[in-house]
């Protein structure tokens, strides 16, 4: 079995702040992990280490079994918390640059776009401006850059936020949907009711992963009704 991604004993830490502590992730190949978590809880931080966007203190990361390069970045996926989007140009205009930049070209580029568009249901919207986006629309157009190249890898840091349940729902459908083609993502989240909807969670609380499994299983082995319940547990709290 390969693996999409492997981060060994990663740490991390700002000054005096410890943001990760000998934090390990292994991503199977075909599988949807959900990296669940309070917000500041290190998420974004892991994420950006995984890519190669933030260098770790020490520890090791591998993209398909190397170290990262180029060639592994054309077969992945990221979008990002704040969405890299340019609001001088239409949702049309972004998705051309961002597939330009992974090397599409001519009938395939604008295939691939109108596809993408499609998927996060903007294909009538690609001739308006961004600026003219409400949050939810951009967060979509940041989901679709993120595909539009049909990758094998997705890094998608809280890519819901900010959306409504209907959307929402969609998203993941659309994820599922991904998977079913081989696609492997990592997807970070505190939303809750997203956990179900993976088939592996990480749990990370101030730097640590705290526990990790499938939701069924981790709510079997602690003996709780949800995911949710597993942090109040760690932190001691009493339901």
């Amino acid at each position: 079995m390969t693996y999409p991604i492997k981060g060994e004993h990663l740490h991390k830490h700002y000054k005096k702040q410890v943001v990760l502590d000998d934090v390990s992730l292994t991503l199977h190949e075909g599988e949807i992990y959900g990296l669940i978590g309070p917000s500041g809880a290190g998420k974004t931080t892991l994420v950006k280490i995984l890519l190669g966007l933030e260098k770790a203190d020490s520890g090791t990361v591998q993209l398909f079994e190397q170290p990262p390069t180029l060639h592994a970045f054309r077969s992945l996926g990221y979008m990002a918390q704040s969405d890299a989007l340019y609001n001088e140009l239409s949702a049309y205009q972004n998705l051309e640059f961002f597939a330009s930049v992974q090397g599409l070209r001519g009938k395939e580029k604008k295939e691939r776009i109108l596809e993408a568009a499609k998927h996060v249901n903007l294909e009538n919207a690609l001739k308006k401006n961004v600026a003219q986006f409400s949050g939810g629309m951009r967060r979509r157009l940041s989901l679709a850059a993120a595909l539009v190249h049909e990758p094998r890898l997705y890094l998608l840091d809280e890519p819901t936020v900010g959306l409504d349940p209907l959307i929402r729902r969609n998203i993941w459908t659309l994820f599922q949907y991904l998977k079913g083609k081989g696609a492997s993502m990592i997807v970070t989240t505190h939303v809750m009711d997203e956990v179900a909807r993976c088939d592996r969670v990480g749990l990370l609380s101030e730097g640590h992963i705290i526990a990790e499994g499938s939701p069924e299983a981790l709510i079997q082995e602690f003996n709780v009704s949800s995911v949710e319940d597993i942090f109040l547990l760690k932190e001691g709290a009493h339901l």
